[in-house]
C-alpha cells in the first residue's frame, strides 16, 4: 500500500509556486547607498526606476561619510551596488578602491570636471548651499541675509547644520563660510572661527537629513542646499525661503558611482544609466536640482529659482582641493569645534 505524502500549508504553497510558475524570474534589485526619499526627491525617482526598468531600489538613508565607511568596511564583500555622493567623496571612494570604472550612456553629455576621466565617478545633478527657512518658526524675526546673521543672538537655538565629519553638506557649509570669509582651501581658519562663534547660539547638529525637522519648524534655520528649499515651497507648500547669503556660497555636483566587485552589477548599471537618462535628468529638474545635463531644466522650472543676480553669489567647488583639504578640516573641527 502506497502511503500518502502529507504536506503542510507552506510546503504545498512551494509546491505550487513552484509548478504554476516555473519560469518566473527573481525581481530584479539593485542596492543604492544614500538614496534617501527625503533628500533630493529620491523617492520620485526610485518609483520612476521600478516603473520603467522593474528594478527595486529600496531607500537608504546614509549620508555621504556613512555610505563610505560602509563601503569600505564591506569591501571584501560589498553589499551596495550604486552609491551616491556629495562631490568630494566622489574621489576619496576612488582613492579608497571601492567604486569601480563605468561609463554611463550618456557619458558624453556630462561636463568635464564633472567626472572622472575612468568613470569611476560622475555629476548627476548639482545643489547650491544657503539658508532653508521656515519663516513662520522666526517667531517675527527677519529672515537672515548672510552667515554673519546666523551668529546674532536673535537666532539662539534656531540654526542647524548637519555634522561636517559625517554629512557632506555638512563639509560644503563648511566650504562655503570658509571662502565666503575669505579663507580658502589651504585654511580652514575662518570657518572654524565662524562654527566656534556659532556655537554660542546653541546650534542644533543633526547627522541624518533634516528635511522633515525644518517643515514642522524644529529647526527654523537649516544650511542646507537649493532644492529642498524650493521643494518645500513649491511641492509641500510650506511657509519657507531660500536665501543665497549676501557674502557668498558655494555650488557642488553631486555623483554617483558603481560599487566595485558590486553583487548585481547589471542592474546597478542599468539605475546609473536612468538618472542620466533624458527622463532621469527631468526628473531632477522637477525637484529643483540642476541636472548635469542642462536642457532638462525647463523654463518653467527655472523660473522657480531665485533670481540668476542671487545665484553670481555662488562659485563652483574645486573638488579635487575640497576632498584633499577634508581630512584637514574635519580634524581641526573634532578637536576645536565639537
Amino acid at each position: 500500500m502506497i502511503k500518502p505524502l502529507l504536506l503542510g500549508a507552506a510546503a504545498l504553497a512551494a509546491v505550487f509556486a513552484s509548478s504554476v510558475l516555473p519560469a518566473a524570474a527573481a525581481e530584479e534589485t539593485a542596492i543604492c547607498y544614500n538614496c534617501p526619499p527625503e533628500w533630493a526627491d529620491w523617492a520620485s525617482q526610485l518609483k520612476a526606476i521600478k516603473a520603467d526598468l522593474g528594478i527595486t531600489v529600496p531607500f537608504d538613508n546614509k549620508n555621504s561619510g556613512q555610505s563610505l565607511a560602509a563601503m569600505i568596511a564591506e569591501k571584501d564583500r560589498p553589499v551596495a551596488d550604486v552609491v551616491y555622493l556629495g562631490g568630494s567623496a566622489g574621489i576619496q571612494a576612488k582613492q579608497a578602491g571601492v567604486v569601480a570604472p563605468f561609463k554611463p550612456t550618456a557619458w558624453a553629455d556630462i561636463p568635464d570636471g564633472m567626472k572622472d576621466a575612468d568613470g569611476t565617478w560622475f555629476a548627476i545633478h548639482s545643489g547650491t548651499l544657503g539658508f532653508f527657512v521656515n519663516t513662520e518658526a522666526l517667531g517675527g524675526k527677519p529672515v537672515p541675509q548672510g552667515w554673519a546673521d546666523l551668529l546674532k543672538p536673535d537666532y539662539d537655538g534656531m540654526v542647524g547644520y548637519l555634522d561636517p565629519t559625517s554629512a557632506a553638506v555638512g563639509y560644503v557649509g563648511a566650504v562655503a563660510v570658509n571662502q565666503a570669509l575669505g579663507g580658502d582651501y589651504a585654511s580652514f581658519d575662518k570657518a572654524i572661527g565662524w562654527f566656534r562663534e556659532l556655537q554660542k547660539n546653541q546650534p542644533i547638529v543633526p547627522k541624518q537629513t533634516s528635511y522633515a525637522r525644518v517643515l514642522s519648524g524644529e529647526i527654523p534655520i537649516l544650511i542646507d542646499y537649493d532644492f529642498n528649499a524650493y521643494r518645500a515651497r513649491y511641492v509641500d507648500k510650506a511657509p519657507v525661503a531660500f536665501v543665497i547669503p549676501s557674502e557668498g556660497t558655494v555650488s557642488v555636483p553631486y555623483v554617483m558611482a558603481l560599487v566595485k566587485n558590486a553583487p548585481h552589477p547589471e542592474t546597478g548599471r542599468k539605475v546609473l544609466d536612468y538618472v542620466l537618462s533624458d527622463k532621469g535628468q527631468t526628473l531632477w529638474a522637477n525637484a529643483f536640482m540642476r541636472p548635469v545635463r542642462a536642457e532638462a531644466m525647463s523654463p518653467e522650472t527655472a523660473a522657480k529659482f531665485l533670481p540668476a543676480a542671487d545665484y553670481a553669489r555662488a562659485k563652483p567647488v574645486d573638488l579635487a582641493r575640497m576632498a584633499e583639504a577634508q581630512k584637514g578640516f574635519m580634524d581641526r573641527y573634532q578637536a576645536e569645534v565639537k
